[in-house]
């Protein structure tokens, strides 16, 4: 009938016009449709990538506890959600990663080496301060190169816990508490308000995730779940809030 005719013609008008449409998105390269990498962030130099990261180190009596997020990403991109960015150098010494992942994680691995063959030597555990100059010097004497921020904390019987911070270009200052990452310019009023010396264990680790969880939830570049590691002369104690139990952000508002 000519009512049938006419659907018919409607149905096929309108699958053409959607053929159409999708060849023409697919031929449209990304950079139309989205604007260029450039467009997107702002202010970085050409071939820069925009990263992203919240790392904290708290002392406490008789140890130190060590944090970070675990969002891995390339300008908007996320390119991992649950990374572990709190690397161990030695066995009561960690370090906690920001900046280019693979840079951190080269000099994390050279300075696990270098302190191996350090303890086999001289028969003894390596002191803190030790690991955080091996990585002060690598950083320092490649700073041209790297994009590298690290938190090394951790406890030695020497001089106990202790925290050092090596932000980019390789300084290397001993802090009462750190900070690192993007993240960390919107925590530096809190720890300062709620930081005290001598804190019990419990005290500094709850303190370290709702530092991470108020970076999280105001940085784009934060995010993922928290992972913390305590380390105390008695062993190593690794744990993780998964991203729906945060004490603060969207899922605890």
């Amino acid at each position: 009938s000519q009512a049938s005719r006419s659907n018919n013609h409607n149905t096929t008008t309108t699958t053409t016009t959607i053929h159409r449409y999708i060849e023409r998105i697919m031929s449209t390269s990304s950079t139309a449709l989205y604007g260029s990498a450039e467009s997107l962030t702002p202010g970085l130099k050409k071939g820069e990538v925009s990263t992203g990261t919240t790392i904290v180190a708290v002392p406490f009596d008789g140890g130190v506890v060590m944090g970070a997020d675990s969002r891995v990403s390339t300008g908007i991109y996320v390119a991992n959600r649950v990374s572990d960015k709190i690397a161990q150098l030695s066995d009561h010494i960690f370090c906690c990663r920001s900046g280019s992942a693979a840079d951190t994680q080269a000099l994390s691995e050279y300075c696990r080496h270098f302190l191996s063959q350090l303890s086999v030597q001289t028969g003894r555990p390596p002191l803190v301060k030790t690991a955080a100059h091996l990585l002060r010097k690598m950083a320092y004497k490649n700073k041209d190169q790297l994009l590298a921020g690290l938190i090394v904390g951790g406890w030695d019987p020497v001089e106990g816990a202790q925290v050092y911070n090596i932000p980019l270009g390789g300084a290397l200052i001993r802090m009462p508490f750190a900070l690192g990452g993007s993240g960390s310019t919107y925590l530096y009023g809190l720890m300062d308000s709620e930081f005290k010396e001598g804190m019990t264990q419990d005290q500094a680790r709850t303190l370290a995730k709702k530092a991470l969880a108020h970076a999280m939830a105001r940085d784009g570049g934060s995010g993922g779940i928290i992972r913390t590691v305590v380390i105390t002369p008695d062993g190593n104690d690794r744990d993780y809030t998964p991203g729906n139990s945060l004490p603060y952000g969207p899922a605890g508002w």
